[in-house]
């Protein structure tokens, strides 16, 4: 649903299960449809598509991939933006780990995310000025080995050179859009303007794009730039005590373009056993919930998962706890619980008056694993509450 001239807005498919086409079909056919009609039923509404590998190679050619644009159209619906996190099974299973893999030192990382860039280009309307991709950061932290890292590096700047390549070949723009998240080669803004810095930019990095472009210097290191990105989740910016209109202007100070914004609130709360008690019904066995904990003397001790900082003794005795946990925009508190959506109040006005970042994506994926209590509303309604209240804000 666009917001504005060059500013897209929508929520990711992730919520709802389905792993292959005809289980996206469905989807498309039932909850999306269900969802535009709440939010815009006399106007084309824009998707934030996610398509697991095993989808996107059904649509790959044939009939799969006609009945794919036949739905859209009948639907009245358009592809602005993918997410291309999950390369397998996303609901139903254990997920945690597994989301980060195939990771981009993993050359099937690369493949997957070429089939998602070519299906795009193909679907990108005319009206949408670029199409993003938003992606892992590189690898789990604990995979983020040196050998790893140039291998990171290198899928990456041939990723950005396969993008290029389809831009000449279509006219459509791409981004590949790197998401920092906690625990992760990228977590930090500062980590992800290094990263940038010192490897996608580098002397070398920029001599293996141009020998793959035959792009002069000033044309590669600008090829570059518009083909790799990085997509801000504001429930991972807010994990980590980072402001998130801080972190939007650190970002493009750099020069590292922002093509993707998940509007997204994480959980927060004063560590006591009756909060902790209750914070137990959060942990589940399907994601990750990394956990951010701010002592008394202001550092920061971070867990893996929920259960891990549920154990530790330091951790209940800090001053503050936030949890990789995808909690409903609309509310700023959750039973015995805050959530951060301060954060959202704060960066969506500035995205609506600054040219910021053209795509926006509510991602609440985790409608289905909150304790059954505080799911109050059909998952439509409730999506649809989610963008109503989003654009509430950015009047």
């Amino acid at each position: 649903m666009k917001r504005s001239a060059g500013l897209e807005l929508s929520y990711c498919t992730n919520v709802h299960p389905g792993e292959s086409w005809c289980e996206l079909r469905q989807v498309l056919e039932t909850s999306v449809a269900a969802v535009k009609h709440r939010v815009c039923p006399h106007t084309s509404f824009g998707l934030g598509l996610r398509l697991s590998n095993r989808a996107v190679c059904e649509l790959s050619e044939g009939r799969p991939r006609e009945q794919f644009f036949e739905t859209l159209e009948r639907q009245k619906l358009y592809v602005f933006t993918l997410n291309g996190f999950p390369y397998g099974a996303f609901h139903g299973t254990r997920v945690k780990e597994q989301v980060y893999v195939p990771d981009w030192s993993d050359p099937e990382r690369a493949a997957y995310t070429l089939r998602l860039a070519e299906l795009l280009a193909q679907a990108l309307p005319s009206h949408v000025r670029y199409g993003s991709i938003s992606t892992v950061p590189g690898c789990f932290s604990a995979m983020a080995s040196e050998p790893a890292r140039r291998s990171i590096v290198a899928a990456l700047v041939h990723m950005a050179a396969e993008l290029w390549r389809l831009r000449q070949e279509t006219g459509k723009h791409i981004v590949l859009a790197l998401e920092p998240e906690p625990m992760c080669l990228l977590e930090t803004t500062d980590e992800t303007v290094a990263f940038f810095e010192t490897m996608l930019w580098s002397a070398a990095a920029l001599c293996d794009f141009r020998a793959r472009t035959g792009l002069s210097a000033s044309q590669a290191e600008s090829a570059i730039r518009d083909h790799l990105g990085v997509c801000i989740d504001v429930c991972h910016v807010a994990v980590e005590y980072e402001n998130a209109v801080q972190v939007l202007h650190r970002l493009r100070g750099a020069g590292i373009g922002v093509a993707k914004v998940q509007i997204s609130a994480a959980l927060m709360l004063v560590p006591t056993p009756a909060s902790l008690s209750l914070l137990e019904a959060f942990a589940d066995d399907v994601y990750l919930h990394q956990v951010v904990v701010r002592g008394h003397d202001d550092r920061l001790s971070r867990f893996l998962d929920l259960p891990d900082a549920l154990r530790s003794e330091a951790a209940r005795g800090a001053k503050q706890w936030r949890v990789h946990f995808h909690v409903p925009v609309f509310f700023d508190r959750i039973g015995a619980f805050e959530t951060t959506r301060f954060e959202l109040e704060t960066v969506l006005p500035l995205l609506a008056r600054e040219p910021i970042c053209g795509h926006l994506e509510v991602e609440t994926y985790s409608w289905n694993m909150l304790p059954s209590h505080l799911r109050a509303d059909t998952l439509v309604n409730d999506i649809a509450r989610e963008l109503e209240w989003v654009q509430g804000i950015m009047v």
